[in-house]
């Protein structure tokens, strides 16, 4: 199977980004068959050598969020590198001319310098904050409150957890600006300049899920713990030490609950003594401290696999709590028995697991996995495609420190 079976066969991206929300998006467009065309310098970009990495320093961290890519190393310390990346960026083609970037739009990366070669461009400039000051998730994440409301409910510490989601989310927005972008141009010939920047995903996302109005209201959002706010949710440890998740969100997840625990009776019990009607998903928020001591005693008394047993009997939504070790060795959902998961060679590391884009097409087979670049893999390639660069004039270039 090859990428011109992806969905997005055909369209074309080229990208100079660093980290993860900008690679991210274009990543996204690689892995629906786009062919997208990461820039560096010679010596590699910002993230390059970004932990966590091998003991050889190959970054895993590059390879994760560059797979499907072709690479493309130039000196863009000269002019003639700025020139050929200029040329790559603005080459002919109706599916081509989208630019993807999350560095400041100057010098070459300036849109207006960019249009003037090629007035129907698409660029997308990410940027920290709508201002163009540096942010990133963890500058991002303080200022939106959330490690204030995260954590154990007896501290007053932040707490910044370490999935960075501003960034993910700020990904998946990139890539779908890009293609709404795209498709404004196929009904209307306009290229144009998108701006996003990070601080404002984060704002919106935070205005989406109430938590502005919230506070808006006198009312804003206090630190619960594992608990989930405004329903019954929480961790429970099993006899044997095993913890598992428990998530009674909706009416059906909540009666297979009292089920599956075989405590229909002392739950309705506990509602008409609290004067509170636990089939309501709020009431069982404020009844959370007396359901979890029933649930809780129940879990005590069990082992695990009978507590598994029992949940999987009835449809509890619940799951065990696991390590990444655990996750990689022991879980099949992580491995090539789910269609997601291929094993790929990926140069300077080895046979690595490797997911492809999670989306299934009814109408495209999904394209599978493959390996991140060598840092320049592709440059003569794409320069021969893009800028008519043939061997003889390649090797000049490459003589004289332009390309690698």
């Amino acid at each position: 199977m090859t990428a011109a079976q992806g969905v997005l066969s055909g369209l074309r991206l080229v990208e100079a980004a660093a980290f993860v929300a900008a690679p991210l998006g274009g990543m996204t467009l690689a892995q629906m068959g786009a062919d997208v065309i990461r820039i560096d310098p010679l010596e590699g970009g910002l993230d390059y050598r970004r932990w966590p990495v091998t003991e050889d320093n190959t970054s895993l961290f590059w390879c994760g969020l560059n797979k499907s890519k072709r690479s493309v190393a130039l000196n863009l310390a000269t002019e003639e590198g700025r020139e050929l990346a200029m040329a790559i960026a603005c080459a002919p083609g109706d599916d081509a001319g989208m630019f993807l970037t999350n560095f400041p739009a100057r010098g070459w990366l300036d849109h207006e310098k960019l249009k003037a070669r090629r007035p129907d461009l698409i660029q997308l400039t990410l940027q920290g904050d709508r201002h163009g000051g540096s942010a990133v998730d963890y500058t991002v994440n303080p200022r939106l409150g959330v490690p204030l409301f995260t954590g154990d409910p007896a501290s007053d510490e932040p707490v910044n957890h370490v999935l960075p989601a501003w960034d993910l989310i700020t990904g998946q927005m990139v890539a779908v600006g890009l293609l709404a972008a795209e498709r404004h141009r196929r009904r209307t010939g306009e290229g144009q300049h998108i701006k996003l920047s990070l601080q404002d995903v984060g704002l919106a996302v935070m205005g989406h899920l109430g938590f502005i109005a919230e506070a808006q209201l006198g009312n804003p959002r206090e630190r619960h713990g594992n608990e989930l706010f405004g329903a019954f949710g929480r961790d429970f440890v099993c006899r044997d030490g095993v913890r598992v998740m428990v998530v009674g969100l909706t009416g059906k997840q909540w009666r297979s609950i009292a089920q599956a625990t075989q405590l229909e009776v002392p739950l309705q019990q506990l509602g008409e003594r609290l004067g509170l009607d636990l089939s309501e998903e709020g009431n069982r928020f404020r009844a959370r401290a007396g359901i979890a001591q029933l649930v809780g005693e129940w879990m005590a008394r069990l082992d695990f696999k009978d507590v598994a047993t029992a949940f999987d009997r009835h449809g509890v939504c619940w799951t065990r709590y696991q390590s990444i070790a655990q996750l990689v060795n022991d879980d099949p959902e992580c491995s090539p028995a789910n269609p997601l998961f291929a094993k790929v060679d990926q140069p300077g590391v080895g046979e690595v697991l490797a997911p492809g884009i999670p989306l299934r097409f009814d109408a495209r087979m999904r394209v599978p996995p493959a390996a991140a670049p060598k840092l320049g893999e592709h440059t003569e390639q794409v320069l021969a495609q893009l800028a008519g660069i043939d061997a003889a004039q390649f090797g000049r270039l490459h003589d004289r420190g332009i390309v690698r």
